[in-house]
Protein backbone atom coordinates (compact mmCIF):
# COMPACT_ATOMS: atom_id res chain seq x y z
CA UNK A 1 0.00 0.00 0.00
CA UNK A 2 1.55 3.20 -1.37
CA UNK A 3 0.76 6.56 -0.11
CA UNK A 4 -0.30 7.69 -3.80
CA UNK A 5 -3.01 4.67 -3.15
CA UNK A 6 -3.81 6.00 0.19
CA UNK A 7 -4.73 9.31 -1.00
CA UNK A 8 -6.59 8.00 -4.11
CA UNK A 9 -8.39 5.62 -1.55
CA UNK A 10 -9.25 9.21 0.39
CA UNK A 11 -10.15 11.40 -2.22
CA UNK A 12 -12.19 9.41 -3.97
CA UNK A 13 -12.74 8.45 -7.82
CA UNK A 14 -15.88 8.23 -9.32
CA UNK A 15 -14.34 6.28 -12.40
CA UNK A 16 -13.18 3.52 -10.13
CA UNK A 17 -16.30 3.53 -8.02
CA UNK A 18 -18.15 2.24 -11.38
CA UNK A 19 -16.37 -1.00 -11.18
CA UNK A 20 -17.69 -2.38 -7.92
CA UNK A 21 -21.57 -2.60 -8.32
CA UNK A 22 -23.18 -0.29 -5.66
CA UNK A 23 -25.74 -3.57 -4.77
CA UNK A 24 -25.91 -7.00 -4.54
CA UNK A 25 -25.55 -9.50 -1.68
CA UNK A 26 -21.74 -8.57 -0.70
CA UNK A 27 -23.12 -5.09 -0.04
CA UNK A 28 -25.17 -6.21 2.56
CA UNK A 29 -23.40 -8.73 3.81
CA UNK A 30 -21.37 -5.94 4.71
CA UNK A 31 -23.66 -3.63 5.92
CA UNK A 32 -24.99 -5.94 8.17
CA UNK A 33 -21.43 -7.73 9.38
CA UNK A 34 -20.09 -4.07 10.16
CA UNK A 35 -23.18 -3.02 12.05
CA UNK A 36 -23.69 -6.25 14.38
CA UNK A 37 -20.31 -6.69 15.56
CA UNK A 38 -20.14 -3.03 16.04
CA UNK A 39 -23.35 -3.19 18.18
CA UNK A 40 -21.39 -6.32 19.97
CA UNK A 41 -18.73 -4.29 20.61
CA UNK A 42 -20.43 -1.38 22.07
CA UNK A 43 -21.61 -3.64 24.81
CA UNK A 44 -18.29 -5.74 25.28
CA UNK A 45 -16.18 -2.46 26.04
CA UNK A 46 -19.01 -1.18 27.98
CA UNK A 47 -18.63 -4.15 30.69
CA UNK A 48 -15.17 -4.29 30.37
CA UNK A 49 -15.03 -0.61 31.52
CA UNK A 50 -17.90 -1.12 34.01
CA UNK A 51 -15.54 -4.77 35.50
CA UNK A 52 -12.44 -2.61 35.53
CA UNK A 53 -14.09 0.32 37.97
CA UNK A 54 -15.69 -2.51 39.89
CA UNK A 55 -12.14 -4.13 40.57
CA UNK A 56 -10.92 -0.40 41.20
CA UNK A 57 -13.75 0.18 43.77
CA UNK A 58 -13.71 -3.02 45.52
CA UNK A 59 -9.44 -2.87 45.80
CA UNK A 60 -9.74 0.98 46.98
CA UNK A 61 -12.77 0.35 49.22
CA UNK A 62 -11.45 -3.02 50.88
CA UNK A 63 -7.72 -2.54 51.55
CA UNK A 64 -7.81 0.34 53.94
CA UNK A 65 -10.32 -1.75 55.77
CA UNK A 66 -10.84 -4.35 58.42
CA UNK A 67 -13.33 -6.03 60.59
CA UNK A 68 -13.00 -6.96 64.42
CA UNK A 69 -15.30 -9.71 65.46
CA UNK A 70 -15.58 -10.13 69.27
CA UNK A 71 -16.94 -13.50 70.20
CA UNK A 72 -18.05 -13.47 73.92
CA UNK A 73 -20.23 -14.17 76.26
CA UNK A 74 -22.63 -11.53 76.52
CA UNK A 75 -21.63 -10.57 80.14
CA UNK A 76 -17.44 -10.49 78.84
CA UNK A 77 -18.67 -9.08 75.73
CA UNK A 78 -18.68 -4.98 76.72
CA UNK A 79 -15.31 -5.59 78.43
CA UNK A 80 -13.46 -7.33 75.80
CA UNK A 81 -15.17 -4.90 73.63
CA UNK A 82 -13.12 -1.62 75.39
CA UNK A 83 -9.78 -3.78 75.59
CA UNK A 84 -10.11 -4.27 71.52
CA UNK A 85 -10.73 -0.98 71.31
CA UNK A 86 -7.63 0.00 73.57
CA UNK A 87 -5.39 -2.39 71.56
CA UNK A 88 -6.51 -1.22 68.54
CA UNK A 89 -5.97 2.70 69.62
CA UNK A 90 -2.18 1.62 70.43
CA UNK A 91 -1.63 0.05 67.09
CA UNK A 92 0.34 1.74 64.20
CA UNK A 93 -1.39 1.41 61.33
CA UNK A 94 -4.68 2.21 62.61
CA UNK A 95 -6.30 4.94 61.79
CA UNK A 96 -9.51 4.81 63.42
CA UNK A 97 -12.16 2.16 65.30
CA UNK A 98 -15.23 1.88 66.48
CA UNK A 99 -17.74 -0.56 67.78
CA UNK A 100 -20.59 -1.01 65.73
CA UNK A 101 -24.31 -0.16 67.36
CA UNK A 102 -27.16 -2.96 67.67
CA UNK A 103 -29.08 -0.78 64.81
CA UNK A 104 -26.25 -0.85 62.39
CA UNK A 105 -25.38 -4.52 63.21
CA UNK A 106 -29.35 -5.58 62.67
CA UNK A 107 -28.86 -3.09 59.24
CA UNK A 108 -26.06 -5.35 58.09
CA UNK A 109 -27.94 -8.52 58.76
CA UNK A 110 -31.91 -7.60 57.73
CA UNK A 111 -30.75 -8.71 53.86
CA UNK A 112 -30.72 -12.47 55.25
CA UNK A 113 -33.10 -11.94 58.26
CA UNK A 114 -35.14 -9.56 57.79
CA UNK A 115 -35.57 -5.80 59.76
CA UNK A 116 -37.48 -7.45 62.71
CA UNK A 117 -34.55 -9.09 64.03
CA UNK A 118 -33.78 -9.51 67.56
CA UNK A 119 -30.28 -9.12 68.68
CA UNK A 120 -30.64 -9.61 71.82
CA UNK A 121 -32.08 -13.09 72.21
CA UNK A 122 -29.11 -14.18 69.56
CA UNK A 123 -25.75 -15.04 70.12
CA UNK A 124 -24.61 -12.46 67.43
CA UNK A 125 -21.12 -10.96 68.04
CA UNK A 126 -19.85 -7.74 68.40
CA UNK A 127 -18.36 -6.04 65.53
CA UNK A 128 -15.53 -3.30 65.68
CA UNK A 129 -14.79 -1.47 62.29
CA UNK A 130 -10.77 -0.44 61.53
CA UNK A 131 -9.98 1.69 58.93
CA UNK A 132 -6.46 1.91 58.22
CA UNK A 133 -3.91 4.58 57.57
CA UNK A 134 -1.95 4.13 54.27
CA UNK A 135 0.64 1.95 54.61
CA UNK A 136 -1.51 -0.40 56.68
CA UNK A 137 -1.16 -2.53 59.61
CA UNK A 138 1.03 -5.53 61.08
CA UNK A 139 -1.74 -7.86 60.92
CA UNK A 140 0.08 -10.91 62.34
CA UNK A 141 1.40 -9.05 65.09
CA UNK A 142 -2.14 -7.70 65.76
CA UNK A 143 -3.60 -11.24 65.92
CA UNK A 144 -1.04 -12.23 68.42
CA UNK A 145 -1.81 -9.33 70.79
CA UNK A 146 -5.55 -9.70 69.92
CA UNK A 147 -5.19 -13.19 71.20
CA UNK A 148 -3.26 -12.57 74.44
CA UNK A 149 -5.31 -9.59 75.37
CA UNK A 150 -8.65 -10.03 74.18
CA UNK A 151 -9.34 -14.03 73.94
CA UNK A 152 -12.54 -13.45 71.88
CA UNK A 153 -11.32 -11.53 68.95
CA UNK A 154 -10.66 -12.64 65.52
CA UNK A 155 -9.42 -10.45 63.38
CA UNK A 156 -10.46 -10.23 59.52
CA UNK A 157 -8.43 -8.19 57.12
CA UNK A 158 -10.68 -9.17 54.29
CA UNK A 159 -7.85 -10.68 52.27
CA UNK A 160 -9.71 -14.08 51.38
CA UNK A 161 -12.46 -12.44 50.14
CA UNK A 162 -11.18 -9.45 48.51
CA UNK A 163 -8.71 -11.07 46.25
CA UNK A 164 -11.33 -13.26 44.55
CA UNK A 165 -13.74 -10.34 43.79
CA UNK A 166 -11.27 -8.23 43.00
CA UNK A 167 -9.31 -11.30 40.37
CA UNK A 168 -13.37 -12.03 39.00
CA UNK A 169 -13.64 -8.40 38.44
CA UNK A 170 -10.68 -8.35 36.62
CA UNK A 171 -11.27 -11.37 34.64
CA UNK A 172 -14.39 -10.46 33.14
CA UNK A 173 -12.57 -7.18 32.03
CA UNK A 174 -9.66 -9.20 30.17
CA UNK A 175 -12.36 -11.67 28.85
CA UNK A 176 -14.45 -7.93 27.16
CA UNK A 177 -11.22 -7.48 25.82
CA UNK A 178 -10.70 -10.65 24.21
CA UNK A 179 -14.67 -10.74 22.70
CA UNK A 180 -13.74 -7.50 21.33
CA UNK A 181 -10.16 -8.74 19.22
CA UNK A 182 -11.82 -11.76 18.50
CA UNK A 183 -15.22 -9.52 17.28
CA UNK A 184 -12.40 -7.68 14.63
CA UNK A 185 -10.56 -11.44 13.17
CA UNK A 186 -14.70 -11.67 12.56
CA UNK A 187 -15.12 -9.02 11.28
CA UNK A 188 -12.03 -8.85 9.01
CA UNK A 189 -12.67 -12.57 7.82
CA UNK A 190 -16.37 -11.72 6.88
CA UNK A 191 -15.21 -8.94 5.39
CA UNK A 192 -12.45 -10.62 3.27
CA UNK A 193 -15.00 -13.34 1.93
CA UNK A 194 -17.84 -10.75 0.96
CA UNK A 195 -14.61 -8.91 -1.43
CA UNK A 196 -13.60 -12.12 -2.55
CA UNK A 197 -16.99 -13.01 -3.54
CA UNK A 198 -17.36 -9.34 -5.06
CA UNK A 199 -13.82 -9.86 -7.05
CA UNK A 200 -14.77 -13.59 -8.16
CA UNK A 201 -18.25 -12.08 -9.57
CA UNK A 202 -16.65 -9.30 -11.34
CA UNK A 203 -13.57 -11.55 -12.94
CA UNK A 204 -14.90 -10.12 -16.36
CA UNK A 205 -15.20 -6.76 -15.47
CA UNK A 206 -11.80 -7.00 -14.19
CA UNK A 207 -10.12 -8.54 -17.23
CA UNK A 208 -11.63 -6.02 -19.85
CA UNK A 209 -10.19 -3.27 -16.91
CA UNK A 210 -6.92 -5.06 -17.28
CA UNK A 211 -6.89 -4.70 -21.26
CA UNK A 212 -8.00 -0.87 -21.54
CA UNK A 213 -4.67 -0.53 -19.52
CA UNK A 214 -6.19 -0.27 -15.94
CA UNK A 215 -3.79 -1.01 -13.31
CA UNK A 216 -4.05 -3.31 -10.51
CA UNK A 217 -3.93 -0.54 -7.80
CA UNK A 218 -6.57 1.17 -10.04
CA UNK A 219 -9.07 -1.76 -10.18
CA UNK A 220 -7.86 -2.73 -5.97
CA UNK A 221 -8.93 0.71 -4.77
CA UNK A 222 -11.93 0.78 -6.38
CA UNK A 223 -12.87 -2.57 -4.57
CA UNK A 224 -11.35 -0.95 -0.41
CA UNK A 225 -13.06 1.86 -1.45
CA UNK A 226 -16.68 0.81 -1.73
CA UNK A 227 -16.09 -2.23 1.31
CA UNK A 228 -14.53 0.57 3.32
CA UNK A 229 -16.92 3.10 3.48
CA UNK A 230 -19.80 0.34 3.18
CA UNK A 231 -17.82 -0.30 7.29
CA UNK A 232 -18.07 2.68 8.47
CA UNK A 233 -21.77 3.32 7.59
CA UNK A 234 -22.62 0.04 8.90
CA UNK A 235 -20.72 0.18 11.91
CA UNK A 236 -21.69 3.41 12.70
CA UNK A 237 -25.34 2.47 12.57
CA UNK A 238 -24.51 -0.58 14.79
CA UNK A 239 -22.85 1.99 17.42
CA UNK A 240 -25.03 4.36 18.20
CA UNK A 241 -27.90 1.35 18.41
CA UNK A 242 -25.39 0.09 21.06
CA UNK A 243 -25.17 3.15 22.55
CA UNK A 244 -28.23 3.84 22.63
CA UNK A 245 -28.79 0.35 24.65
CA UNK A 246 -26.26 1.33 26.73
CA UNK A 247 -28.25 4.23 27.99
CA UNK A 248 -31.16 2.12 28.82
CA UNK A 249 -29.94 -0.16 30.93
CA UNK A 250 -30.30 0.72 34.64
CA UNK A 251 -27.77 2.77 36.47
CA UNK A 252 -25.15 1.62 39.33
CA UNK A 253 -26.62 1.24 42.98
CA UNK A 254 -25.95 -0.22 45.85
CA UNK A 255 -29.13 -2.64 45.79
CA UNK A 256 -28.02 -3.99 42.41
CA UNK A 257 -24.61 -4.60 43.11
CA UNK A 258 -22.55 -5.97 40.02
CA UNK A 259 -25.87 -6.24 38.12
CA UNK A 260 -26.30 -2.26 37.47
CA UNK A 261 -23.53 0.41 36.44
CA UNK A 262 -22.74 -1.46 33.69
CA UNK A 263 -21.95 1.36 30.72
CA UNK A 264 -20.02 3.89 30.10
CA UNK A 265 -18.89 7.24 32.46
CA UNK A 266 -17.45 10.30 31.97
CA UNK A 267 -14.59 10.39 29.29
CA UNK A 268 -15.58 6.78 28.54
CA UNK A 269 -18.26 8.05 26.35
CA UNK A 270 -15.51 8.98 23.34
CA UNK A 271 -14.39 5.79 22.85
CA UNK A 272 -17.46 3.98 21.10
CA UNK A 273 -16.89 6.67 18.58
CA UNK A 274 -13.68 4.87 17.75
CA UNK A 275 -15.62 2.23 16.59
CA UNK A 276 -16.70 3.09 13.82
CA UNK A 277 -12.99 4.50 12.40
CA UNK A 278 -11.90 1.18 14.08
CA UNK A 279 -14.34 -0.99 12.01
CA UNK A 280 -13.48 1.05 8.65
CA UNK A 281 -10.05 0.53 9.19
CA UNK A 282 -9.88 -3.59 9.77
CA UNK A 283 -12.46 -3.53 6.80
CA UNK A 284 -9.42 -1.39 4.23
CA UNK A 285 -6.57 -3.58 5.13
CA UNK A 286 -8.91 -6.49 4.86
CA UNK A 287 -10.61 -5.76 1.60
CA UNK A 288 -6.53 -4.46 0.26
CA UNK A 289 -4.96 -7.98 1.01
CA UNK A 290 -7.95 -9.97 -0.51
CA UNK A 291 -7.79 -7.69 -3.56
CA UNK A 292 -3.95 -8.45 -3.83
CA UNK A 293 -4.55 -11.82 -3.50
CA UNK A 294 -7.80 -12.27 -5.88
CA UNK A 295 -6.03 -10.09 -8.58
CA UNK A 296 -2.67 -12.49 -8.60
CA UNK A 297 -4.69 -15.46 -8.98
CA UNK A 298 -6.64 -13.90 -11.94
CA UNK A 299 -3.26 -12.99 -13.78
Amino acid sequence: MTRPDLRNLLRGDTRADRVVPPTGYTAHLTLFVAGAMAFLVVFALALSLASGRIADRWASELAGAATLRINAPSEQRAAQTEAALTVLSQTPGVASARALTQEEQAALLSPWFGPDLPLDTLPVPQLVEIIETEPGIDVAGLRLRLGAEVPGAVLDDHTRWREPLVDAAMSLRRLGWISILLIGGATAAMITLAANASLAANAQIIGVLRLVGARDGFIAGAFVRRFTYRALFGASVGTLLGMTGVLLLPEASDAGGFLTGVGFQGKDWVLPVLIPILGATVAFFATWAAARRKLKELS
